[in-house]
């Protein structure tokens, strides 16, 4: 009889999901093969060997990269060595769509799936697969790698929530936000064998927010500003605050018709140096050409202009900030809403810590803008109260002018309307007198008629006279009103009434249309009078 062969099955020391089978179809198979002596079930000699387990295997760019690797050469040995607390953890890892992160090891060598890729920039990938912690962040380990030890040590998780890690993944140090845990995996013994993490990039976010900010403080605070000068002081205060994203600033105004710029608020930097001169004449070629900002170039084209290389272009340490020496920086107009001339410039350091990407220009062009807007405002109030004061200072003027006026006419006045009263009086006996004849008698009367033209019209001048001297007391607060109930439609006719037949005997029309009030009015009535007549 023909002995039968028990059948081995042969596993993998991955998951299936991340095995690279011989097979496509299936992981292990029975064979059915006629051998030269006869019938017998079993597996051939091929399948009995151990299945691909050399490298990881899973869909996406990771899983390829990690399949290339000799990880024999890793402090992790060759896959088919790994403890399956370790495959699993792969597994998971390299399957999500989340990013994720596998430190294994004493050394804590970094195994990451293909969301977990941006977050390594443009220099860390692809040498960060397999190699240690320490080795591919040694910027910040001084930071995550206590975190680390310390559930390597205690297998207590811990989680972070928008954690700054000032990372070097594209060439320069960058500022970095993360939110993220690290979570114990314990291996076969029961201890620690690695640490896993789930972590999201927040840097958008806490950037975001933190220059909302800015902007929100800017229009709430300067709004109580009152003048151009006070509205700088107060904007580069806010700017202050906010130094991680501008970490300096001048502010300048143009004056005499552009020919100059005035330094109106700076931090960050020193005033009166070579990089932040109290006054830039922009007239002089010499100074357009020399080592200084380009102000001239953006007050005429109203344009921002991004300056680079200021190290060369100044001295290293008048560009020295809190973030690091500054290597560029925004020049960026300040007009009118709906104008193209500049009345100011802002220049704005670069963080040496951010690339000027398309949020961090919108942002910097959204600080202009507001500072724009509100020294505007400021300027537009500064001359309506300037206007506001002249008109007051005109009418103090003029209260005063006619103050003095009427004084001066009043007493000529006053004096020649004594002789003509006492002239009247001499013609009214001459005229009556039995003596005088009729040829003396028609005289005088015409006399008297002249002279009674002379002291209405002389008693006229004085009324008007002290009608403008109880204006001025009364714009002076000087004159003390009588306040009494009045029927002010009524009594406004009635004033109106004593040009009725002057103009009635000019053959005018006239019409007074004062409509009747529900109830009286206190008002003085003298003063009614005047301002009415």
């Amino acid at each position: 009889m023909t002995r039968k062969r028990k059948s081995r099955l042969v596993m993998s020391p991955f998951p299936a999901s991340i095995v690279k089978s011989q097979n496509p179809t299936a992981h292990w198979r029975r064979s059915s093969s006629r051998k030269d002596n006869g019938t017998m079930d079993g597996v051939s000699a091929q399948e009995n060997q151990p299945l691909s387990t050399s490298s990881p295997a899973s869909e996406g760019e990771m899983g390829a990269l990690m399949r290339s690797l000799d990880w024999s050469k890793t402090s992790l040995d060759a896959v088919e060595h790994w403890p399956q607390s370790l495959r699993t953890s792969v597994s998971i890892c390299l399957s999500s769509r989340y990013p994720m992160l596998i430190w294994w090891g004493p050394e804590l060598v970094m195994i990451y799936n293909d969301a977990y890729r941006p977050i390594l920039g443009s220099i860390k990938h692809p040498a960060a697969m397999g190699q240690r912690g320490s080795e591919c962040w040694p910027e910040i380990w001084n930071i995550i790698g206590p975190m680390l030890e310390g559930v390597m040590t205690t297998g207590t998780a811990t989680w972070s929530t928008n954690q700054l890690l000032p990372l070097e993944r594209n060439g320069y140090p960058e500022e970095c936000y993360f939110t993220f845990s690290y979570s114990p995996i314990r291996d076969e013994t029961g201890g620690v064998g690695g640490v896993f993490t789930a972590v999201t990039e927040t840097t958008g976010q806490v950037l975001g927010e933190r220059r909302l900010r800015t902007l929100h403080d800017l229009t709430e605070r300067t709004a109580e500003a009152s003048t151009a000068a006070e509205t700088c002081s107060i904007a580069v205060e806010v700017l202050a605050e906010n130094a991680a994203d501008i970490p300096f600033a001048l502010l300048y105004l143009l004056e005499n018709n552009g020919k100059q710029a005035h330094l109106a608020g700076n931090h960050g930097l020193g005033a009166n140096t070579p990089v932040s001169p109290l006054v830039v004449d922009m007239t002089v070629e010499e100074q357009i050409d020399a080592a200084t900002w380009p102000l001239e170039q953006v007050a005429f084209s109203g344009q921002a202009k991004l300056i680079e290389q200021l190290t060369e272009r100044f001295d290293p340490l008048l560009v020295q900030t809190a973030y690091g020496t500054a290597q560029s920086a925004l020049i960026l107009p300040l007009s009118h809403p709906g104008q193209y001339t500049p009345f100011g410039l802002l220049v704005a350091g670069i963080s040496p810590l951010r690339a000027l990407d398309d949020d961090y220009k919108n942002f910097f062009e959204l600080v202009a803008g507001q500072i724009g807007n509100t020294i505007a405002k400021a300027r537009a109030l500064q001359e309506a109260r300037e206007r506001a004061e002249a008109l007051a200072e005109l009418d103090r003027a003029k209260t005063s002018f006619f103050s003095n006026v009427s004084h001066e006419f009043r007493t000529p006045l006053t004096l020649l309307l004594g002789p003509v009263e006492e002239a009247l009086d001499e013609e009214k006996i001459v005229s009556s007198s039995e003596t005088a004849s009729p040829g003396e008698v028609a005289r005088r009367r015409r006399q008297r008629e002249r002279l009674e033209v002379v002291r209405r019209n002389s008693l006229r001048l004085l009324k008007l006279v002290n009608t403008l001297l109880d204006f001025s007391r009364i714009e002076a607060g000087r004159l003390q009103a009588v306040y009494e109930s009045t029927d002010l439609a009524s009594f406004t006719a009635d004033l109106a009434s004593t040009f009725r037949s002057a103009l009635e005997q000019a053959q005018l029309h006239f019409v007074v249309d004062c409509r009747p009030l529900s109830e009286p009015v206190y008002v003085d009535r003298d003063m009614w009078e005047k301002i009415v007549l």
